[in-house]
């Protein structure tokens, strides 16, 4: 059983390597970490047996903490927790860094990164169905996949539009802050009220698709 230390020292490293990563790309080396989490490099193997390891347990980490945020707003909705979140939405800079490294990257660790946050996507659906704070979808493994779809190529899109306009490495924090003070009040309203004035669209679409 590993002690209250030890468990202390396998979090700061896997917390130094989520904003190595981030910062630096998945070609950095297992010494760059270590020096950032203080520790030596044998350490962090002891901890992880391998960089693959340790990426997988900063996967988890980034998608535990995105999935307890999405579930909070969705299981105890108010104005008070949304406030709340976007005041602190600063201090999720190293984790959105580190998630769109992930989104880059490419090849099989993307495509698992992926789908599993397409299933937290329908953790929180559902849970939000559940609570009464979300509408019933028609489809909503569906539904889950085009906004983990959306979301990620949205955040996307504008942060290379955000490097493009400063000229330099994304600050996180400050491309945060922009992004929330752009896009929250138009997210509200479609996901608040819809966009289209009828259902004529989508019931011709279903009509069609039989």
């Amino acid at each position: 059983m590993r002690s209250t230390d030890d468990l202390t020292t396998r979090a700061r490293i896997r917390d130094a390597a989520i904003t190595v990563f981030g910062e630096q790309g998945f070609g950095v080396g297992v010494r760059a970490i270590a020096t950032a989490a203080g520790v030596s490099p044998g350490l962090v193997i002891h901890h992880f047996g391998s960089k693959d390891g340790l990426r997988e347990a900063c996967d988890d980490q980034v998608r535990e903490t995105v999935r307890a945020a999405k579930l909070e707003s969705v299981q105890s909705p108010s104005p008070t927790t949304t406030m709340r979140q976007l005041a602190e939405i600063e201090d999720f800079a190293p984790l959105m860094a580190y998630l769109m490294r992930s989104l880059q990257s490419g090849g099989p660790l993307l495509r698992n990164f992926f789908e599993h946050m397409v299933e937290d996507t329908e953790q929180y659906l559902r849970a939000g169905i559940a609570s009464g704070s979300v509408r019933e979808v028609r489809d909503i493994a569906a539904m889950a996949r085009y906004i983990a779809t959306q979301n990620g190529g949205g955040m996307m899109m504008f942060l290379q539009l955000y490097a493009a306009e400063h000229d330099g490495p994304v600050d996180y924090r400050k491309a945060l802050r922009e992004y929330a003070d752009r896009m929250m009040l138009p997210a509200l309203e479609i996901y608040s009220g819809g966009l289209l004035a009828d259902s004529s669209m989508l019931d011709a679409y279903l009509e069609q698709a039989g």
